[in-house]
């Protein structure tokens, strides 16, 4: 189990790195995350939702995504709340107070999934969340200690050594654990090292004497490491002299925002997040993302003047496309009768499309393959969804009636509703499906339909593009790991008397 001295310490890379590494050297191998509290999620083959670093960490060990790999996730709706959502269905909304004392029922779910992994997988490589040393988390702890405890796994502390004070970092967490958590931890990385090694020598034996534990490595910092983040969003993003400028507004409760990476990837293409204060401004392009809760964020995006400066975008000759939850808001009303997100009832849009949502107590949670149409062209595409509303044009009432509006933007090749329309001015359009820019056919027809006269010379696929990420990341953990000790501590629990030499 990888734990990790504070939130963003590399966790979840690590863990994908060595998914990655012991796949290559014949393991077979599962990601693991008890709980997870994260936006930005996935959709699995056996028809669930998982935070998106366990999907990632299953494509790094070769193995399509399942529920078990994070059996727990989180979802904040509310400064204090949060869906709750285990084996991959939302049971319900939580406080946080309401929630710890959840924990009891919710290990047992953890565990459930542990065993059905840990008879079917050489190795399970798991992943902590925060860190374990969070004192008024530790009781009834599920995420950390509590679960490595459960079932007697050795652990590896892992630091950021870019946030400073990595030493007290990695002595405090270990002086805050009990005892038999103290023996449980059997090493420690260091991660996001500038400079020159030697520099750092010093402090790595004064660590491994005060501690009695080994350095297991000490990783580099990787400035152009570009895999799916689950929580932080990158928002600075300028290219100089892109031939296309995307504005994202940055919603309080933004999510799947890996909806743009292959955007924000490209070199032509200048993607910027709008935060709180700013102007929508100067671009082509607006997309508005997905939300975990639309209303509350509709409300902030009215709130900001986004509105207006979307009006203005559009009069310029300005295009804008929503994605989930942004789709919903450029509609006429969304309506919440059975109070899944707050306690007001119904909202006004933007209305800049002709539909209407309705939030309903059931997720929508489905992969598709499907044909987009944007202008006069259209190319395949592949995605996710995960939604709770239901949306559909102004001038139909009835809910399970599936008739789209007559200009499509997604056309299901399997036979399901449609989904997802285009504004009679070819100015706006709006989609459930997430992922849709994923590869490259689909970034060319967003382009195209921008202005076909753009020279965008490259697109990127983000499926390929990953499997070069984690196939480099694993190289870097190779080099700089000691993967025998790590490869001796999963076999025995417990490290040999080797030094960092």
């Amino acid at each position: 189990m990888v734990q990790g001295t504070t939130s963003d310490a590399g966790k979840s890379t690590l863990v994908a790195g060595l998914c990655r590494v012991f796949v290559n050297l014949g393991y077979k191998v599962a990601p693991f995350k008890p709980q997870n509290m994260a936006l930005n999620s996935a959709v699995t083959s056996d028809g669930g939702e998982i935070g998106r670093a366990q999907a990632l960490q299953a494509v790094a060990a070769n193995i399509a995504p399942r529920v078990d790999f994070n059996p727990i996730l989180l979802k904040p709706n509310s400064d204090t709340g949060a869906q709750v959502i285990v084996h991959g269905r939302a049971i319900s909304n939580m406080e946080a107070t309401s929630y710890h004392d959840y924990k009891k029922v919710a290990m047992d779910a953890v565990l459930d999934s542990h065993h059905r992994l840990a008879d079917e997988f050489e190795l399970l490589m798991v992943e902590g969340a925060g860190s374990p040393a969070e004192i008024n988390l530790r009781e009834n702890d599920i995420a950390n200690m509590g679960y490595a405890e459960a079932v007697d796994c050795p652990v590896i502390l892992v630091a950021d050594i870019d946030r400073g004070g990595v030493f007290a970092h990695l002595v405090g967490t270990l002086e805050l654990l009990s005892p038999s958590e103290q023996n449980r931890v059997k090493g420690f990385i260091i991660n996001r090292f500038r400079g020159d090694i030697k520099l750092l020598e010093s402090g790595l034996d004064w660590l491994e004497e005060k501690t009695g534990k080994p350095v297991l490595g000490v990783l580099p910092y990787l400035h152009d490491l570009a895999l799916d983040a689950e929580d932080a969003v990158a928002i600075e993003n300028t290219v100089d002299q892109a031939k296309i400028n995307i504005v994202v507004p940055l919603l309080p409760h933004i999510s799947n925002h890996t909806d743009f990476d292959t955007l924000r990837l490209n070199p032509e293409i200048n993607l910027r997040y709008v935060k709180m204060g700013e102007r929508i401004n100067d671009c082509e392009l607006v997309i508005l993302p997905g939300s975990k809760n639309v209303i509350s964020d509709l409300k902030f995006f009215k709130e900001q003047g986004w509105q207006t400066d979307i009006e203005r975008h559009l009069r310029y000759g300005g295009k804008v496309f929503g994605i989930c939850g942004g789709y919903q808001m450029l509609g006429k009303v969304i309506s919440d009768p059975h109070c899944i997100e707050s306690n007001l009832k119904t909202i006004t849009g933007l209305g800049l499309l002709d539909i209407v949502t309705e939030l309903t107590p059931e997720k929508v949670l489905s992969q598709v393959s499907a044909t987009m149409v944007l202008g006069n062209k259209n190319c395949l595409v592949r995605g996710y969804e995960i939604h709770c509303g239901i949306s559909k044009p102004e001038y139909r009432s009835e809910l399970n009636d599936t008739e789209a509006p007559a200009d499509l933007l997604i056309d299901k090749s399997d036979n399901q509703a449609t989904d997802g329309c285009v504004s009679n001015d070819n100015q706006i359009a709006g989609t459930y499906l997430h992922g849709i820019f994923d590869e490259g056919e689909a970034t060319q027809l967003l382009v195209d339909w921008l202005d076909s006269n753009n020279d965008i010379q490259q697109t990127i696929n983000l499926n390929e593009h990953r499997e070069h990420q984690l196939q480099r990341l694993a190289d870097v953990c190779r080099e700089h790991l000691k993967i025998p000790v790590i490869e001796y501590i999963i076999r025995n629990g417990k490290t040999t008397q080797a030094s960092r030499a």
